[in-house]
């Protein structure tokens, strides 16, 4: 239900904006709003997970997003949509990390990667239909359905919840409020620097806002260091494989994420496709994914998580790199090819990142890892959504290096963030050769 609706409104985006009588290019707040959500509350689930259950929280999760999701269709403007947004998000905060807790909870870590390679094939549906769906959707009836159709679906997830979803909760729960408070205000802060420096053209104030944010995290670290049992424990950073994994996920998003959002913008803006067209283009990407998934643990087990890490980013670098070849004369069905190899690659690195993450955890560091690791990959996301949209819009208002078309803005923004993603594959050089050996055995 998440991966389709966040697919959906990539598709959807250039007729939502015009409806709601804004630029297809102002649009990054109904996406950035929603993944700051997730962020900003995911430190949550852990501490209500242990309390409540995971299965009373999962079902709780699904019920505010489908509320989310019927307000979502319901918005007349940009702010109502922002705001129904947010609602999603507080439900998608929960659902995933609870979701994976209960995962990380049932299975030992010998047979944990092939569980959560297992759990996420049938996610990745929604990415396949995603587009297709949206672009009918948008083309045939009108964009209020892309958020409509969540609601039968989220009652499907409730039901199913009930009668399978395991409740797991623990003895020893301690929530660090003013951890979690300082933290979440850290986020927020860093992550509307970021969508000032997209909007504005004054530099003082997104300094301002930036210099807090880097200001809350120094806080937080102070109080970490001092706290017996802080939100994010500080000796987390202490494990090298945690480490390297949160730090090469939040360089390698940077520059992916903006790609499922920026592709079908410039087939509809530049090339001026229909939202169907660009679905059909976009597809692929989600249906070589589910070939990552199945050959990502005997590429592990064959190269290791080093080589593996190292090598795939550079490709899919290379990748993004790639889609800056064709002109606006080219037919952009070019772009099947190059979109569908990305999505293979894609679902190696993603698996490969999250499971290195959680592999030398130990078991009283679970729930805090893991909801960490959920925080910083949506972090990056909107860090990434922003960043690609920033880049844009740097070039598309340099009239004389892009000759007044604005397709060169793309693909000038497309060799930015593909360089940008081929220099963070150093960061998994600090991983050793036979880290995550322990997540591949009997796998």
């Amino acid at each position: 239900m998440q991966m389709l609706d966040s697919t959906i409104l990539n598709t959807s985006l250039p007729t939502i904006a015009k409806d709601l009588n804004e630029s297809p290019l102002n649009m990054q707040n109904a996406i950035i709003s929603y993944v700051l959500t997730l962020a900003v509350f995911m430190p949550v689930s852990g501490f209500l997970a242990d309390k409540f259950g995971t299965k009373k929280i999962f079902i709780f999760a699904l019920i505010l997003f489908s509320v989310g999701s019927l307000f979502c269709s319901l918005s007349g403007n940009l702010t109502e949509l922002v705001i129904s947004r947010m609602i999603q998000g507080v439900g998608g905060s929960l659902m995933t990390p609870v979701g994976k807790l209960a995962l990380i909870k049932t299975f030992p870590k010998n047979e944990l990667l092939k569980a959560m390679n297992f759990a996420i094939i049938p996610a990745l549906i929604g990415p396949v239909l995603g587009p297709l769906v949206g672009g009918y959707m948008v083309d045939y009836l009108s964009w209020h359905w892309i958020f409509l159709i969540n609601i039968p679906i989220g009652a499907i997830g409730i039901l199913l919840s009930l009668k399978f979803m395991p409740d797991y909760r623990s003895t020893i729960i301690d929530f660090d409020l003013k951890g979690f408070l300082i933290f979440a205000a850290a986020s927020l802060l860093l992550s509307i620097a970021l969508e000032l420096f997209g909007n504005t053209v004054h530099v003082t104030p997104v300094l301002t806002v930036l210099l807090l944010g880097f200001l809350m995290l120094y806080f937080y670290y102070r109080h970490a260091s001092r706290d017996n049992n802080p939100i994010f424990p500080l000796n987390l950073f202490k494990v090298r494989t945690f480490r390297v994994g949160i730090v090469g996920n939040l360089a390698t998003r940077l520059g992916i994420s903006s790609v499922p959002l920026l592709l079908p913008m410039m087939i509809q803006i530049a090339f001026g496709q229909s939202a169907v067209t660009s679905g059909w283009i976009i597809a692929p990407m989600a249906l070589t994914a589910m070939f990552g998934k199945s050959a990502v643990i005997k590429i592990l087990e064959t190269f290791g998580y080093r080589n593996t890490l190292m090598v795939n980013t550079f490709l899919i670098g290379l990748l993004i790199c790639c889609m800056a070849i064709p002109v606006i004369h080219t037919s952009i069905y070019w772009y099947v090819p190059i979109i569908a190899t990305l999505g293979f690659f894609n679902s190696i690195q993603f698996t490969a990142m999250n499971s290195i993450s959680i592999a030398d955890l130990r078991q009283y560091h679970t729930s805090s890892g893991n909801s960490l690791v959920s925080v910083n990959q949506q972090l990056a996301i909107g860090f990434g959504v922003a960043f690609g949209l920033i880049v844009l819009k740097i070039f598309q208002g340099d009239a004389k290096l892009i000759h007044n078309e604005i397709h060169n803005a793309f693909r000038y923004t497309f060799l930015v963030i593909g360089g940008l993603t081929i220099l963070s594959g150093l960061v998994f050089r600090r991983l050793h050769f036979k880290d995550g050996e322990n997540m591949r055995s009997k796998a």
